[in-house]
């Protein structure tokens, strides 16, 4: 099949310092890719519409990957929602708007497996979208993340802008935020069992009853996912235009701990904090 990019397209890499925007950029080089299109914070605000647009007429780029967005863990989440909300509304926007404004030939859209029903059928199809209430920790990333994904479906159906969407399960891998109280499940049991393993404790104490189910994709097996889909796959407008991306695999949280405690040499008592 032929791809559907060129190695001599411009690709701008929205997000490309982070977790999941430098795997991305790892899986575009490794695939013979070299004109990467980058800008950090100091040099193109996302959330600022002016911004976006001078940048996009100075760089013209030809594809467009937006993995720029305000992120984090359950206690983020729930501490800051105007935070997600406002700020991912604000970057997605602008980035899409600007892409499709632009004449971008495509666009790739990375959203969240948060976007789902709490109570999804499991495993959890594309057609679960929308069909029941988000889990109210999250729920305003993944508003944010939704509207993102119609967005996209919206400028495909009324101008047919080449506009795709990726949702990922839970990631993890070089580059992850070890934060003490915003991180991810795993990168936050990560740094809580070697520091307990470095002080000797007797005791960690996790969320929880650790009996709900999480999927984890090594982030570089992502990236190469972005290219694939990017390269291959071109929806139609009567077809579904976002995909799920993950392994199929899934382990409780309490198998999660009992790993990363092994891995890390933790070797004292996992307690579980089910008020949380």
């Amino acid at each position: 099949m032929i791809s559907l990019l060129s190695k001599n397209d411009k690709i701008f890499v929205a997000g490309h310092k982070g977790m999941v925007g430098s795997a991305i950029c790892r899986a575009l080089q490794k695939k013979g890719y070299r004109n990467i299109l980058k800008a950090s914070r100091e040099d193109l605000d996302l959330a600022n519409i002016y911004d976006v647009r001078n940048w996009y007429k100075e760089h013209k780029p030809d594809v467009v990957i937006l993995a720029a967005a305000t992120v984090g863990g359950i206690q983020a989440n729930n501490n800051f929602p105007v935070d997600f909300l406002l700020n991912n509304l604000k970057i997605q926007n602008n980035v899409i708007e600007t892409s499709w404004r632009s004449d971008v030939k495509r666009l790739l859209f990375l959203g969240s497996s948060c976007i789902y029903p709490k109570l999804s059928n499991q495993p959890i199809k594309e057609e679960e979208l929308l069909t029941g209430s988000l889990e109210p920790t999250n729920e305003c990333y993944a508003l944010a993340k939704i509207t993102g994904i119609k967005l996209c479906m919206a400028l495909k159906k009324q101008y047919n802008f080449d506009a795709i969407s990726l949702m990922p399960t839970n990631l993890y891998g070089p580059g992850d935020n070890y934060h003490p109280t915003n991180s991810h499940v795993l990168p936050a049991f990560i740094r809580r069992f070697v520091e307990a393993s470095e002080r000797g404790d007797k005791v960690v104490t996790c969320w929880g009853s650790g009996l709900p189910m999480r999927e984890f994709l090594h982030v570089d097996d992502l990236g190469d996912a972005c290219v694939f889909v990017l390269e291959k796959w071109q929806p139609s407008v009567d077809e579904i235009q976002y995909l799920n991306v993950g392994t199929g695999i899934d382990l409780t949280i309490k198998e999660l701990a009992e790993e990363v405690s092994i891995a890390t040499n933790f070797s004292g008592k996992i307690i579980w904090d089910k008020s949380k």
